[in-house]
């Protein structure tokens, strides 16, 4: 709404202009063109001035007083024509503002449209699909192949595997059986499952992400910006060299003289235009930065926070080892364990097929046992490839602590493979070029189990390490940063890290292969496959503010010595104003030269 009334307030002051330049110059009416000005100026100096009072009142500083008090300074001794300048410029700065700050609209509706939609109910041995929101807790309901769990429950019939990576953050499919609990949001694997709704779709877990992400949204971080940190001192200076010249000159034309030329144009448009400018060098990189205030905060992170898969990670299992039995060839054993698995939909024999052999036996035979393995017929032996109560069921294998395929042939143990996650190649660079730009605190805040993530941090030079987190742990694990640690940028790439990318002071999100509702909640995304966006986001902020700074310095001082020269009284406010707009040119000049920062990458 407020971005809405900037741009009428800037159309109306073009369209006011348009009109008292054909009043004065076609027409021959300049007084009607002095009323004009003066009557909507007024007015929309006193819009001004009502929102500023409220931005004073939420404990923020802006520039807008001053350029209020030379518009209303001007309107009265008659330079209206210097009060529509001044006013074009004060319009415009707000509304290019608006655009820095509303460039892209983070919203929920990814999340939403992501949420499930429909359910199964079983009554009576029927099928009835109704929506999720019309399920009741102790509705039996069945969820088949491949579908959202549409309510959190109990399985009372059947076992699957679920896919809770989009929740959890652990990559690894989970096993379940009946009397286990499902969540909402997880994806079901190959097999119909019944269940009993523990909670309606309201209160379930997906939901409660949703309400977490809204949360976190309706209480920013507070942050100073640039501009209003400089605005105290310049607003007070102006007020002083003003009320000086007035007082000394005993003539109030000189304070609105003084007053037209120390309209803060550096603060108002130089900083907003390298911050848009800023932006746009970081989306060549493959960087979109959502608002200007990002790259402010960005350039001040003192802590990044990173999830692990598919963050850290690459997000998929992949073969780690093969641990064969003595006398047990390790190809062979690897050869027995896909042939087993090629016919099977888990994700464990997806990960088996990408790391066989080109050539596989002949198998015959193949029984899928839902939740415990695959059993088939491979040169006149029963092979068996799963769980370790599957392969051996006299459970005399002992179990690795990664997850893991055991695999036997005629009742005799013959080894395992092992699966992990991969690290992404340059993880451990990223972490490194982190810590030498300065950012010492790098934390991992992970749903998966913390050996797992142990490992992890330790390959890529982590700092700290949050292990076993649900979506509500990942907020308290930032909101208890320290102060002097902060502010915080939290990288990741699931359903799982939404809230906790709104609650970081910078949510950074991997929207190449990432969720879509990390992407719309978080502050900046990364297209690209590559976590060393990361290390060029933070350059590009930094470099970005250095010119935003010494732009907002440059039209400063400038605007200091043409105050200085009105308090005697030889600028016109006219001439004055015109010359706010060559300062207004400087100053936009040097602040675009964000655009071409030149960043290794």
């Amino acid at each position: 709404m407020q971005k809405l009334s900037n741009y009428r307030r800037l159309w109306a002051v073009v369209g006011v202009g348009a009109v008292s330049l054909i009043l004065a110059f076609v027409l021959n009416q300049p007084f009607g063109a002095q009323i004009l000005v003066t009557v909507l100026g007024s007015l929309i100096a006193l819009l001004m001035f009502i929102d500023m009072v409220k931005t004073l009142r939420s404990g923020k500083f802006g520039v807008d007083l001053l350029a209020i008090t030379a518009v209303i300074a001007t309107l009265a001794i008659g330079e209206y024509w210097a009060a529509l300048i001044v006013l074009l410029m004060l319009t415009g700065g707000d509304a290019l503002e608006d655009y820095a700050a509303h460039k892209a609209n983070s919203d929920l509706q990814s999340l939403l449209e992501k949420s499930p939609q429909k359910a199964h109910l079983m009554v009576n041995g029927n099928i009835k699909a109704i929506a999720v929101d019309q399920v009741d807790v102790g509705d039996q309901l069945l969820v088949k192949p491949g579908e959202v769990v549409p309510v959190d429950g109990t399985i009372v019939d059947g076992s699957t595997t679920l896919d809770e990576s989009s929740l959890t953050g652990e990559s690894r499919p989970v096993d379940k059986v009946v009397g286990d609990s499902v969540m909402s949001g997880s994806v079901n694997g190959d097999a119909s499952i019944q269940m009993i709704a523990d909670q309606k779709a309201a209160d379930s877990q997906f939901q409660n992400i949703v309400r977490l992400v809204k949360q976190a949204e309706a209480q920013p971080a507070h942050f100073v910006r640039m501009a209003d940190r400089y605005a105290v001192p310049f607003t007070i200076l102006a007020y002083v060299i003003a009320g000086t010249a007035w007082i000394v000159s005993g003539d109030p034309v000189r304070f609105a003289e003084v007053l037209v030329v120390a309209s803060p144009c550096p603060l108002i448009l130089a900083a907003p235009i390298a911050l848009v400018a800023g932006m746009s060098r970081a989306s060549q990189s493959g960087i979109i930065v959502k608002t200007g205030t990002t790259l402010e905060q960005l350039a001040k992170v003192k802590t990044m926070a990173f999830d692990k898969t598919g963050t850290i990670t690459q997000g998929h299992l992949q073969v780690n080892q093969i641990i064969a039995q003595p006398n047990v060839d390790q190809e062979h054993l690897l050869t027995l364990a896909a042939a087993t698995e090629q016919q099977s939909n888990h994700i464990l024999a997806r990960s088996l097929m990408q790391a066989a052999p080109a050539q596989l036996p002949t198998v015959s035979d193949v029984k899928e046992t839902t939740g415990g393995g695959v059993q088939a017929q491979i040169d006149g032996q029963v092979v068996r490839v799963g769980k370790a109560d599957f392969a051996m069921p006299d459970g005399s294998i002992q179990k690795v602590e990664d997850t893991a395929v055991y695999v036997s042939a005629d009742d005799q143990y013959l080894g395992c493979v092992t699966f992990t996650d991969e690290l992404r190649p340059e993880a451990a660079t990223t972490m490194s070029e982190l810590h030498n730009l300065g950012i010492k605190n790098l934390m991992m805040i992970s749903g998966d189990r913390k050996s797992i993530a142990q490992k992890i941090a330790k390959a890529v030079g982590i700092d700290q390490i949050h292990a076993e987190c649900l979506p509500g742990q990942k907020i308290e694990v930032l909101k208890q940063v320290p102060e002097e640690q902060k502010p915080v940028a939290m990288v990741g790439d699931g359903v799982n890290d939404a809230p906790s990318l709104v609650t970081a002071d910078v949510g950074i999100a991997m929207g190449a292969s990432g969720n879509t509702t990390a992407s719309e909640s978080a502050d900046a995304v990364i297209l690209k496959d590559d976590l060393r966006r990361t290390v060029v986001a933070v350059r590009i902020s930094r470099a970005t503010m250095h010119v935003a700074r010494q732009s907002v310095m440059v039209g400063i001082i400038i605007c200091t010595v043409l105050m200085l020269i009105a308090s005697f009284g030889v600028i016109p406010a006219i001439f004055g104003a015109l010359l706010q707009e060559v300062v207004d040119t400087v100053t936009i000049l040097w602040a675009l030269r964000a655009r071409s920062i030149a960043i290794k990458e």
